[in-house]
């Protein structure tokens, strides 16, 4: 089949949560059918990445995705003024719809497969294609929870308070233009449901290679805590400084001796300055290569307090054989069990508690790393979990 793929990030390097998912449905779908590439692009892309992808792909087209503030702000009036989700208007660009109409004059395309919820406006004039929404979370539930972790003194909480509502609308009236939609969780395609959306929704986790996240023996030469996330993306920012404030303190009574590396691009200022105050904390930014952090650390904390959808440093880390601790909402829609693969606690006592035992048990340590290897092996490879998209390209 001729597949158009259309994606809100270039989905190489993977080295974020959305590039790793998308990634590995292109590399499924590519050994399948010819698969044209359409995707916005930023100033971080580089060129060696559009190549890669061209030894994937029939075609690359790439849109340049540029924002600011003044046109965040632009976007919001038009969606005072409009009712339309600013979160949706915010990836309106006319260049990325001309560059898919020169496309649709030339190609007929036998499926349209829209990834995340911002490419979906794109994918709708293509009306002879079999069209398929690829939903990495269920925006609405995503923003709807970090609205309601935010003080009611921030403008920002009356805007995503706002945004939620009328993402879930939109986002309900999106899967039921589409001939396919898919979840990675139960737990969004009954938000999605709840959204408005028709119930034959299809749930394909999240994926990876697990031979290329390969098991890394580890060798800490102290009690050592990693983190690996993107450090501008609101949860994880709000899910560190719970860590920072209320749990690594707790951490450091019952081991004094342990350090914590925070890796992940933009940290706030507010973050960098505990790094900068704090000998036993490491806030790195970002980096190419985080193996030689993993290799000498003993477990991996993800605190997250709000979000959506699935988290794929939670696979990687399965898959590394790295042990870790997560809050319930950090692992929602991964098939781990507390105890097993993995260790979930959600108040900040238990949290800590759950790390020192990781830090300080080795046996337990061993037996979590060894478990979770399996579960990422048997559940979580994209070579096995991509087989759903097989019957629905077929529809």
């Amino acid at each position: 089949m001729r597949v158009l793929l259309l994606t809100q990030v270039l989905p190489y390097p993977p080295d974020s949560g959305p590039k790793v998912k998308t990634y590995h449905v292109l590399k499924y779908l590519a050994q399948r059918h010819d698969v044209t590439l359409v995707s916005f692009v930023r100033e971080s892309d580089k060129p060696e990445h559009i190549r890669h992808l061209h030894s994937l792909c029939e075609r690359v087209v790439t849109v340049p995705m540029a924002r600011s503030a003044a046109r965040d702000a632009r976007f919001l009036g038009h969606s005072l003024l409009t009712g339309q989700p600013w979160m949706m208007l915010r990836d309106e660009r006319p260049e990325m719809r001309a560059a898919l109409a020169e496309l649709a004059r030339t190609t007929h395309f036998d499926v349209v497969h829209a990834d995340q919820l911002n490419m979906a406006q794109y994918a709708l004039p293509f009306q002879t294609s079999r069209k398929v929404l690829d939903l990495h979370n269920a925006l609405w539930v995503l923003y709807k929870r970090l609205a309601e972790t935010l003080p009611v003194t921030k403008p920002m909480k009356y805007i995503l308070t706002r945004d939620w509502r009328l993402l879930k609308h939109y986002e309900g009236q999106m899967c039921r233009a589409f001939d396919a939609v898919t979840a990675v969780s139960q737990e969004d395609k009954a938000a999605l449901i709840e959204a408005g959306a028709r119930d034959n929704i299809t749930v394909i986790p999240i994926a990876i290679d697990t031979d290329e996240q390969a098991f890394i023996p580890r060798q800490p030469k102290e009690p050592h805590i990693v983190h690996i996330g993107t450090m501008y993306w609101p949860p994880n920012i709000q899910g560190i400084t719970w860590f920072l404030d209320e749990i690594y303190p707790r951490i450091r009574q019952q081991v004094p001796e342990v350090r914590c590396t925070l890796i992940g691009a933009r940290p706030p200022a507010s973050i960098v300055e505990r790094g900068q105050t704090d000998p036993s904390l490491t806030v790195t930014g970002y980096v190419e290569d985080p193996l030689p952090y993993l290799q000498a650390s003993s477990m991996m904390a993800v605190p997250l307090l709000s979000g959506g959808g699935m988290r794929v440093k939670i696979l990687n880390a399965l898959s590394q054989g790295i042990p870790m601790v997560s809050t319930t909402v950090g692992c929602e829609g991964i098939n781990v069990r507390s105890g097993e693969d993995i260790l979930i606690a959600d108040d900040p006592q238990a949290f800590a508690d759950a790390c020192t035992r990781l830090l300080t048990d080795v046996a337990l340590n061993d037996c979590i790393t060894r478990n979770g290897r399996r579960t990422a092996e048997q559940q979580y490879d994209y070579r096995q979990a991509c087989r759903p998209l097989d019957a629905i390209y077929a529809g």
